[in-house]
């Protein structure tokens, strides 16, 4: 009877000490999908700020890092050439609608699909307002690092953006 309340003991303290240490171990893959859950939402709620609301003032250091690269033609590089950028965008369409379709990421990488509309009502890129409507779909390869917006390259159709505006024939 001893022996067998003795082994009854020692088999609980196990299973006890077992469901203590895999229930207190940290999973690797909800602590990965966490962080990219952090990366979006951060992505996003700059994004939205800087595009819906204007708000140029969130290419800042604790959004965007110091040696930010947006690669365009010619690269984009640091947060007050990216700010200037963009501004041409704020300041040269009015209505603006910026709509994140998707996102999606892995480690430090996302992906987002997005949707652009607003009125060319002053000058964008040295374009004299067109008065024009445009709609334009893209997708965004972003790189984040440490929480922070390192790196971006977008990709979308820039004939239907330059044919929307009226400034390139559309052809049948």
């Amino acid at each position: 009877m001893k022996t067998s309340l003795r082994s009854l003991t020692i088999l609980s303290i196990c299973i006890f000490g077992f469901s203590v240490m895999f229930t207190s171990c940290s999973n690797p893959d909800k602590e990965k999908a966490e962080h990219v859950q952090a990366n979006i939402k951060k992505y996003t709620n700059v994004w939205d700020e800087i595009i819906n609301h204007g708000k140029l003032e969130k290419f800042n250091e604790s959004n965007f890092t110091k040696n930010l690269v947006m690669h365009a033609n010619p690269d984009v590089v640091g947060i007050d050439d990216a700010r200037a950028m963009y501004a041409n965008y704020i300041n040269g369409f009015s209505n603006i609608k910026f709509t994140i379709v998707d996102v999606f990421g892995q480690g430090d990488k996302l992906v987002k699909h997005w949707n652009f509309k607003g009125k060319h009502t002053r000058t964008f890129f040295g374009i004299p307002a067109t008065g024009k409507d445009v709609e334009l779909e893209g997708v965004t390869l972003v790189r984040m690092q440490e929480g922070k917006i390192a790196e971006e390259q977008d990709f979308f159709d820039n004939l239907s953006f330059m044919q929307q505006l009226g400034l390139i024939p559309k052809t049948d």
